[in-house]
């Protein structure tokens, strides 16, 4: 009788082209995801060793992170993102990539766009030149982040090097209190494992609370699956996966889906498979969270006080955490509810899909913004976009004072014109708080869509389950 595996290994098996003891495995890719930023050296080194790409079928290509969120019918602005831009173009044309470009139906945020397209499915290795590719484990794929020279790996080969890491499982079972959503549970975790509690381990996520999540909560998951140092994070498949694939553009259609169905239905972890390492946490013990510091792992219940440095477990994280609290104007012990923000960023490839803006929407729906905020939207993907019009939701924020942008990675990495300024306090929905992330010396306090949405009402850090 065969060994019971995991979900990761058995994905990971299926994938080996090659293995030798004390080498990495040479690993097959399904489909590779391509931007602006990370793909022009790669693109650079095919051409001069006279390589073409290998299957430009399984590569896409979209501009994100340095694109303008408003007049995106006008040429870039900051003369350096507008030579990324151009660079992608010329190069996906060049090599037979398909590319969505600025203005194109399906352009978005890669992480965002790659799921509504249906071009992520169960079983498949993803990569991209993008820490956060973890995003699509939320349907059981094997997906991570890639450097530059193993992105011209894989667009000449198909394949990559790479050694296999550990397993985790993080299990979270029971019932999710009132304003908790999929943001606060990864926060939680990281809480409580660190910034680098996962160094090493390809994480899966499981218990009853996971798995009453919707897909695009999973995705949240899964997204900061790379904010605890693992090298990505995956959800098994089940009905819910295969509802939300059901008829999107590029998923198997009619017979194929029901064939896809049957084979993806056996994406589980086997019963007794063993995991390198286990953690259990309770849903009841999770509430609406805040970051206080400038990594994501320095965070609190809302409701919570900053810690002090003698109450850090690890006496040797004292100088960066008094370095995080001078960095952002806070003293340990203190409270950060009711404290003034500047600016509200609901976004990213974390939380910028319409069940994020349908969050948003509900707590401000026939209100107004604080006068002491600004506050943007930016979409994660035209689809989003369009559908947030459909259903009447930038009416919603138009209303309540928020500005309803064009899609793009916006002020989640400031690479773009979305500049948080400098000393200015955010409440972002994104995925990294570290210093000068949304700008030279910006500070940001990372939270859920709900609670930034309570932030923008109020123009202060809120309980939200003091509004709803």
């Amino acid at each position: 009788m065969s060994q019971p595996k995991t979900l990761f290994d058995k994905i990971w098996d299926a994938h080996i082209v090659k293995q030798k003891e004390g080498h990495p495995d040479v690993f097959y890719i399904d489909r590779h995801f391509i931007h602006e930023v990370t793909s022009p050296q790669a693109f650079e080194g095919l051409r001069k060793r006279g390589v073409k790409v290998f299957n430009p079928a399984r590569t896409t290509a979209v501009p994100d992170h340095n694109v303008p969120t408003i007049d995106q019918h006008l040429p870039i602005k900051e003369a350096l993102s507008r030579h990324q831009v151009e660079t992608l173009r010329k190069n996906t044309e060049e090599f037979g990539v398909t590319l969505y470009d600025l203005g194109h139906p399906y352009q978005g945020i890669v992480h965002i766009v790659g799921p509504e397209l249906g071009l992520t499915l169960p079983g498949m290795t993803i990569v991209c030149g993008d820490s956060h590719t973890s995003t699509h484990g939320a349907f059981g794929t094997i997906a991570f982040g890639i450097g530059t020279s193993e992105v011209e790996q894989v667009l000449s080969t198909q394949c990559i090097l790479q050694y296999r890491p550990k397993t985790m499982k993080i299990e979270i079972n029971g019932k999710l209190g009132k304003g908790v959503v999929a943001k606060d549970i990864i926060l939680y975790v990281i809480s409580k494992i660190s910034a680098s509690g996962a160094t090493g381990y390809f994480v899966e996520y499981a218990g009853d609370a996971i798995r009453n999540l919707s897909m695009e909560a999973r995705m949240t998951i899964c997204n900061m699956s790379i904010e605890m140092g693992a090298r990505g994070g995956l959800i098994a498949p089940d009905q819910i996966t295969f509802d939300y694939i059901k008829g999107r553009k590029f998923a198997p259609q009619g017979a194929d889906y029901d064939k896809k169905v049957a084979e993806w239905k056996q994406l589980k972890t086997d019963e007794g498979a063993k995991y390198d390492e286990v953690l259990t946490f309770d849903a009841a013990d999770i509430a609406p969270m805040i970051t206080y510091g400038t990594n994501p792992g320095m965070g609190i219940k809302v409701t919570d006080r900053i810690p002090t440095a003698a109450e850090l477990k690890d006496i040797s994280e004292q100088t960066s955490f008094n370095k995080s609290l001078e960095y952002m104007g806070l003293e340990e012990g203190t409270q950060l509810l009711g404290k003034p923000v500047d600016y509200v960023f609901i976004g990213s490839c974390t939380n910028a899909r319409i069940e994020d803006l349908r969050l948003v929407a509900e707590i401000v729906k026939g209100k107004k913004k604080a006068e002491n905020v600004e506050v943007w939207v930016v979409p994660g993907s035209k689809q989003v976009e369009e559908q947030a019009r459909k259903e009447g939701l930038d009416k919603i924020f138009e209303e309540a004072g928020f500005q309803l942008r064009q899609p793009g990675c916006s002020a989640c990495l400031a690479m773009n014109e979305d500049k948080i300024p400098a000393g200015k306090y955010c409440i972002s929905t994104s995925n990294r708080n570290f210093e000068g992330r949304q700008g030279p010396k910006s500070r940001t306090f990372l939270a859920s869509p709900l609670s930034a949405a309570a932030a923008a009402i109020t123009g202060k850090v809120t309980d939200v389950r003091s509004i709803v």
